[in-house]
């Protein structure tokens, strides 16, 4: 596991865009994280990262958005509808394990679906400021130190 801190918005969307040159067809990132710590935010940076040129929202109400692109991405959030059984209806293993790239906001209340191979990023507000965050990232050992390393040098 490694931790980084982001100390805006701005610096947030870039450790999104890193992380996005080093995702592939078939990845999953779960996010957690309080409301408003930056989990939409970063996702803005993946997809930018990731030449996804539509705006990015949270899809709170719509529970997934779909981005086409070279890689489909598919964005989901699990706040309002947190019971395993409603996303196993909906189909979250195609998701998964399918063609795109899978973002899932709010992972912890589905955790047990997540595959093990997901990288996980939690997200928590740095108390002494506002803008700042604490982001801790679990995944491949290879892909946090090229992620690390990126982050470092920009």
């Amino acid at each position: 596991m490694i931790n980084l801190s982001s100390s805006s918005a701005a610096e947030t969307e870039r450790l999104g865009e890193i992380i996005a040159t080093q995702l592939n067809r078939g990845d999953v990132v779960a996010f957690v994280g309080d409301l408003a710590a930056g989990k939409t935010t970063m996702i803005r940076g993946i997809c930018r990262g990731l030449n996804i040129q539509q705006q990015i929202d949270s899809p709170t109400y719509t529970l997934v958005n779909e981005y086409p692109g070279k890689i489909p991405v598919y964005h989901m959030d699990c706040y309002r509808e947190n019971r395993l059984e409603e996303w196993l209806e909906l189909g979250v293993n195609e998701y998964f394990f399918g063609e795109g790239i899978t973002l899932v906001e709010w992972a912890d209340t589905i955790m047990e679906l997540i595959p093990d191979t997901a990288i996980r990023l939690w997200l928590d507000h740095n108390l002494d400021t506002e803008d700042s965050r604490q982001i801790r990232m679990e995944g491949p050992e290879v892909v946090e130190e090229r992620i690390v390393n990126l982050f470092k040098t920009q």
